[in-house]
């Protein structure tokens, strides 16, 4: 390696024109990496929703979603599969292995559905399939409010209008419309109009499919023209659907007018949403899985203000939920960090070797190194993200090091009286094996990051692979620029200089001769008690277990990304217009906290879900955790009739909903099934860890059962199918067809009034006509009964299930409420029950046990590297020592808590420690090794080492530590990963290296090799 760094010394042209070639390369490559906000991962779910009119959850779930279930689950790349059948809907939601092919599954999954089809009910309408690739939120949420416009003819206007505006922007998947209101026709019939003229609500569904029809004629064609033939065999206004002929008997007519109420209304009256307290309509902004989020939102961004002045009077619309402002407010402070540890890093550097001169080496090879590293990351399709950008602030760190060792030793040599150009070559000659070693182990170390599977291989792939790019191009300008630099710039101060630069460098000098022997005076102390040192070693390893095991874990921390959302569960039989009064009052609530800029609300008979929209971070005071634990206090007190959630969005893609999803499932019973959950509930609450929780299953919802009298039914000439069609045409809501209006179609449903439906008693006045078409009073043949079922019937993986789900209390992690939910269960859950895990918990206990694998592999992996250099199975153990000391220095911070837990950044931070620490072994080692080849005892060789290193030890931990100074004392976008990862290399590499200046000397005592001079080894 001498002639190599030689070369480059020698021929300066040639260094430069290297250092040249990689900073052209990295900025052509910057201009085209995409930014991003994490690297790209396919985390989809596919949700199929099926509807039966009329149809209650047992039927539901034993005539449409189990048929379905069954077929689905034939489906490669599945994960898990979760069901809740409810009154007249099913809905089944299918999570995908991370980074299966979602287009691929949803084929599949088309085609599996299409096969059992003509197995389903009946009146079933076609299953409808909805992709989602991402965060439970759309990526931006529009909302229109208007005092003028109705909720259906603002869903007209955007149908029309504003969709395809918003759908025709490039990357745009889908621009959905929700809490719409369609028009429709409404025939609203009245059951004792329909007696009085001998009708049924099956009179008017016939006459109505019969006499409303869309034709498609074709066309006639002659020797030289031809023609388009239409019918006007379809209506299309609520007056043409007034004069329709329902019945007509000696003469007399019956029309629709006279027994029911026409009128264009809403194909549903069930749901409402609200924009600021306010009805109105959103427009959700899907970005298609291919698409660059930030480019998108920044297109649909640009587009909106053409949208807004093309509003109709009395029509407002904003943007009020933007999720790329988060992303970009993320990366702009991690970049922030970047420069700002760029600049602490300088100053680090100054403050250690006193002369401009010697900092303007690393000045140079810092930013060379970080641009060398995106022609790297291009080459391997990497993009800029929170984490490559996370990266590159920890690579400040870890490439100014080979620099600050080349500068160092340089200057060393020079002090021992050589010339410039050979101090150089000396220098970069000494250190070119310990700069390979250390690069090899950073390597090692992130490697196995990068190829470990599920979350954290996905996520940390770019991070490990550009930080191991970082370091490769450290080594490169280490090897030939900074030694050519140092040849030309660095000079021998002189001891009686009286310039400033002499006087500081002497000072700097003095200060660490002072540290210097200070510490050389207590590692001769700690080897003359060798035994003791090494059984402080001992304890430190021997204490990692406890510390690890006794810190709080969790998949991520919670990061605030400005958005606080609430989930409400109203009792079962409240109404739409009870429900909006609950919804008024939380608005009121919501929207007294001056950090809130925007408040959304959903009203639907199956959710019911509302958010907060914080303003931006430095318009606030307050973080999102703070307000949502004021929100859930002050819901809990203040909106009666409601149990009220309030939680934020989980910071890592590939989840969703609450943080706690505990599922307990069976093939017993729902009877039984509730009262094993309500215990596992009830024992849960008792801990006081959960600030909410609740079963997703509840044998609460009345249902009246129309009970039927055969005999009295086949007496009167009716059958089944007649009394429940008849009851379903008059209750369900069922659409007949289609109608026309303005060249677009909208649904006919006739219905009875609500005020033929206020309860149950009114259904028996109900007219029924038999098989010669006699009405005949539901009553006559029927009576009621009143029962409890479940709400919904809810499946997991097909089996009964019910999920307890819900908050944990503040400051309690996500492995302890994991640990309280699993001893319940082990205790009350009888045979024939297994549990099961949702959404982040799932996610959490699905990266449990991968660090340690990937930390062992590491370790196993470094030992090898360095057993290859070095040459020896003794000296990888010696170097290996020092990381046990490091990380026994990040678990002290973080089983004390210091806002920090055992997490995904936090692992891959103790990781990063590995090589840190390790750089530190082997530049003692080498040197020692070394000075025993040149005759010293073992005991000198060590203390020469540890002697010659302190410096470079000392200035690269200092430059490190400071150097994430920034991701400390973080705020904002972002903040809480950032933190978790600086404070534990922080803390690991400060503990970590002051035990290891003690604890690695007495190992080498005992462990290292005895190294032979030249003359020993030729006398034998």
């Amino acid at each position: 390696m001498k002639n190599l760094t030689t070369l480059f010394i020698r021929r300066p042209v040639l260094s430069i024109v290297v250092s040249a070639a990689i900073l052209v390369l990295g900025l052509r490559a910057l201009a085209g990496l995409p930014v991003l906000e994490y690297p790209k991962t396919e985390n989809a779910t596919i949700t199929i929703t099926t509807t039966y009119p009329g149809a209650d959850p047992n039927t539901i779930a034993g005539f449409v979603t189990t048929p379905i279930e069954h077929a689905i689950a034939q489906v490669n790349g599945i994960d898990y599969m979760t069901s809740q059948s409810q009154t007249s809907t099913s809905t089944i939601k299918v999570f995908l292995i991370l980074n299966y092919n979602p287009d691929k599954a949803l084929t599949e999954i088309q085609a599996q559905i299409q096969s059992v089809l003509n197995q389903l009910p009946s009146g079933t309408q076609q299953p409808q399939l909805k992709l989602q690739v991402g965060q439970q939120l759309d990526a931006m949420y529009i909302g229109f409010k208007s005092n003028v416009l109705s909720p259906n003819q603002i869903t007209d206007y955007l149908t029309r209008v504003v969709q395809p505006q918003l759908q025709s922007v490039p990357g745009v998947q889908t621009a959905e419309i929700l809490g719409a209101q369609n028009f429709a026709m409404r025939i609203w019939l009245e059951p004792a109009k329909l007696a009085a003229y001998g009708l049924t609500a099956t009179n008017v569904y016939d006459a109505l499919a019969g006499n409303d029809f869309i034709s498609a004629l074709g066309n006639t064609k002659g020797t030289m023209t031809q023609d388009t033939l239409t019918a006007s065999t379809s209506l299309h206004s609520a007056a043409a659907f007034r004069r329709l002929i329902v019945k007509q008997s000696g003469g007399a007519i019956v029309r629709l007018g006279d027994v029911a109420r026409v009128k264009l209304g809403s194909d549903s009256y069930d749901a409402e949403v609200a924009f600021d307290g306010k009805p109105g309509v959103y427009i959700g902004i899907q970005v298609a899985p291919a698409a660059n989020l930030l480019s998108v939102i920044s297109g649909v961004e640009k587009r909106f203000p053409e949208i807004q002045k093309q509003l109709p009077a009395g029509l407002d619309g904003a943007i009020v939920y933007n999720s790329a402002a988060f992303v970009n407010a993320s990366i702009h402070e991690v970049v922030a960090a970047l420069i700002e540890a760029l600049l602490i890093v300088v100053l680090v550097v100054f403050a250690f070797l006193g002369t401009p001169r010697s900092v303007f080496i690393p000045v140079i090879a810092i930013p060379l190194s970080l641009i060398g590293t995106f022609a790297a990351m291009l080459m391997l399709g990497f993009s800029i993200n929170l984490l490559t950008l996370l990266a590159l602030v920890l690579a400040i760190g870890l490439v100014v090091d080979d620099a600050i060792i080349v500068v160092e030793n340089v200057n060393r040599h020079l002090d021992n009286g050589e010339t410039k150009l050979h101090a150089a070559i000396n220098a970069a000659a000494e250190l070119a094996n310990p700069i390979i070693a250390m690069t090899v182990v950073l390597a090692a170390v992130y490697v196995p990051i990068g190829f470990q599977s599920g979350l954290t291989g996905a996520l940390f792939t770019e991070f490990a692979f550009t930080l191991v790019s970082a370091v490769t191009v450290s080594a490169i300008i280490a090897l030939t620029l900074s030694p050519m630099l140092s040849s030309r710039l660095l000079h021998h101060i002189p001891r009686d200089g009286t310039d400033w630069e002499a006087r500081l460098v002497h000072f700097i000098d003095k200060l660490f001769n002072t540290v210097h022997r200070r510490y050389m005076r207590m590692l001769r102390g700690s080897l003359r008690t060798l035994p003791v040192t090494l059984v402080f070693g001992a304890i430190v390893l021997g204490s990692i277990y406890f510390l690890a095991a006794g810190a709080k874990s969790e998949l991520a921390p919670q990061e605030d990304q400005g958005v606080v959302i609430l989930s409400s569960t109203s009792a079962p039989n409240a109404t739409l217009q009870q429900k909006l009064l609950w919804d008024r009052e939380l608005n009121r609530l919501m929207m007294s906290h001056k950090s809130v800029g925007h408040t959304f609300q959903f009203e639907t008979p199956t959710f019911a879900i509302a958010g907060m929209v914080l303003k931006p971070w430095t318009e606030r005071t307050k973080s999102a955790t703070a307000l949502q634990n004021e929100i859930q206090k002050q819901a809990a007190e203040g909106v009666a009739g409601q149990q009220i959630v309030a939680f934020q969005p989980p910071p890592l893609p590939g989840s969703q909903g609450l943080p706690v999803q505990f599922v307990i499932k069976t093939t017993d019973p729902f009877s039984a099934l509730n009262g094993v959950a309500q215990k596992v509930l009830a024992g849960a609450l008792k801990t006081g860890k959960f600030i909410f929780l609740q079963s997703d299953l509840k044998i609460d919802q009345p249902q009246a059962t129309v009970v039927i009298n055969r005999a009295k039914a086949a007496t009167l000439g009716l059958d089944m199918s007649q009394v429940g069609a008849a009851m379903a045409q008059a209750l369900g809501g069922l659409y007949v067809n289609y109608f026309s209006l303005d060249n677009r179609s909208y649904k006919v449903i006739p219905q009875v009034t609500q005020a033929s439906r206020l309860n149950v008693s009114q259904l028996l006045d109900y007219p029924v006509a038999n098989i010669n078409g006699v009405p005949i009073p539901l009553g006559a043949i029927a009576t009621i009964r009143n029962e409890v079922i479940p709400e919904s019937v809810n499946h997991f993986q097909q089996l009964n299930a019910a999920t307890i789900q819900g908050v944990a209390a503040p400051g309690v992690s996500t492995g302890e409420a994991v640990k309280v939910l699993q001893q319940i269960a082990a205790k009350d859950l009888p045979s024939g029950y297994e549990v099961d895990y949702g959404g982040p918990m799932r996610q959490f206990i699905q990266q449990q046990g991968g660090f340690l694998a990937t930390f062992g592999f590491a370790v196993i992996v470094i030992f090898l590297a360095l057993a290859a250099l070095f040459n020896s199975f003794r000296d990888p153990l010696i170097i290996l020592v020092s990381v046990p000391m490091a990380i026994v220095g990040a678990l002290i911070f973080i089983y004390l808590g210091f806002g920090l837990s055992l997490n995904i950044y936090t692992e891959v931070g103790l990781v990063t420690l590995m090589g840190l620490i390790s750089k530190h072994g082997i530049l003692i080692v080498e040197v020692a090794n070394e000075a025993q080849l040149a005759g010293m005892t073992k005991r000198e060789a060590i203390e020469h080492a540890v002697g010659i290193r302190l410096r470079p030890i000392l200035m690269t931990t200092a430059a490190m530590v400071l150097g994430v100074l920034p991701l400390i004392i973080a705020s904002g976008a972002g903040a809480a990963a950032r933190f978790n990862m600086g404070m534990v290399i922080a803390a690991g590499l400060s503990i970590g290296t002051l035990f290891t200046l003690f604890v690695l000397p007495a190992v080498y005592m005992v462990v290292g090799q005895k190294h032979r001079t030249e003359d020993e080894v030729s006398h034998g």
